[in-house]
């Protein structure tokens, strides 16, 4: 007598959870993402081998263009940005900034004036701020170190800052020299070099 063979039932997968899960995870990638700000000037670095990654947060930036120009990036923190413009302010006897001065100066990517025109910088329309590029950069030399004043002045507002420098590969070295003793005056010896990535020949 034959065998009667049970009836097969094809499988089915709920794919509910999977979609719901999918869904999660773009959503959190898409609020969590943060797109880097394009450099104020063309940088093009110098090359290395090193796969060292920069500090995410409390990071302050100082970049130094082809013309050996200074800009100076403040930490992201809206709070702390304007305690700096406090400071700074204070520093150089300047007149107190105004709401709308201080809202500018949270959104500002870098500054790359001298005290004296911050203002005027920060009362400039949105639009050519972006599009400013700086005539003389941030003072920076043997008598004149406001750069290393808005170092020394965020380091006042949170010693936990970090420092990065981006300059461009055919930056003339005194230039650069003359940072690296500015930063030595105020005992802050520890920053990163920006630097782009080279392929290992190890590798």
């Amino acid at each position: 007598m034959a065998r009667i063979k049970p009836k097969r039932h094809g499988v089915v997968t709920d794919m509910t959870a999977m979609c719901d899960v999918a869904f999660l995870l773009l959503t959190f990638f898409i609020l969590t993402t943060q797109f880097k700000k394009p450099d104020v000037e063309s940088i093009k670095p110098p090359s290395s081998i090193s796969e060292k990654l920069l500090p995410d947060a409390s990071l302050m930036t100082i970049n130094v263009t082809p013309a050996g120009l200074f800009y100076f990036q403040p930490v992201e923190n809206g709070t702390e940005r304007l305690q700096l413009l406090d400071k700074m302010a204070a520093k150089y006897r300047l007149p107190a900034f105004t709401d709308q001065e201080k809202v500018a100066f949270t959104k500002v990517q870098a500054v790359g004036v001298p005290m004296g025109q911050l203002k005027s910088y920060l009362n400039l329309p949105e639009d050519q701020q972006k599009a400013f590029k700086a005539k003389e950069g941030i003072p920076m030399d043997s008598t004149n170190k406001q750069l290393i004043d808005w170092v020394q002045q965020s380091l006042a507002v949170n010693p936990n800052y970090k420092l990065a420098i981006k300059g461009d590969v055919t930056t003339k070295y005194p230039k650069v020299k003359g940072l690296f003793e500015g930063l030595r005056d105020i005992d802050f010896l520890k920053f990163w070099l920006i630097t782009s990535q080279e392929s290992n020949p190890g590798n």
